[in-house]
């Protein structure tokens, strides 16, 4: 029987790491969205100070995906929560309980952190994605409507000129 471990990722794992988002994109239908470097990953994830921590899920010592995640804050809750960012698992290697059990490794790092919530977003399109989380109980937010500033518009709005 194949042997699942999970450990929290280390900057040198930063070129992994950014492989793995690669593999996500191409999933994703947006690998030219991907500018981050080996060095981003690095001064990012692994700074002093980061809010935001990866794990490396292996199979027989083997990477076969990662998770990054970073805390967040309910003021309702009056509690930090945990925001997944990316949890992926390669293609050859789904199908096999290896994203649950990395899923489910998250949700305890929640648990013990006493976070209000574990939260993520999934594309409308990732049926598959939807149904793995689905089989956690999780419920889509749909009141919530996601909104992103990045780019010329980020900086704009940073400096006051109106992006109309």
């Amino acid at each position: 029987m194949p042997e699942i471990q999970i450990r929290t990722a280390t900057a040198n794992d930063s070129s992994l790491i950014l492989n793995f988002i690669k593999e996500l994109a191409l999933y994703e239908k947006a690998e030219s969205e991907v500018v981050a470097t080996v060095e981003n990953i690095k001064n990012s994830i692994f700074c002093e100070n980061s809010n935001s921590h990866a794990l490396i899920c292996c199979l027989d010592a083997k990477p076969i995906g990662f998770a990054v995640y970073f805390y967040n804050y309910s003021t309702w809750l009056g509690k930090k929560g945990l925001y997944l960012e990316d949890l992926y698992v390669s293609p050859e290697h789904r199908q096999q309980g290896i994203g649950k059990t990395l899923f489910k490794y998250i949700a305890n790092i929640a648990v013990k952190e006493d976070c209000g919530r574990f939260e993520w977003s999934v594309l409308t399109w990732n049926q598959p994605a939807i149904e793995f989380y689905k089989s956690f109980s999780a419920e889509p937010q749909s009141e919530w409507v996601t909104y992103r500033l990045s780019g010329v518009a980020l900086q704009n709005s940073a400096t006051g000129i109106n992006n109309d």
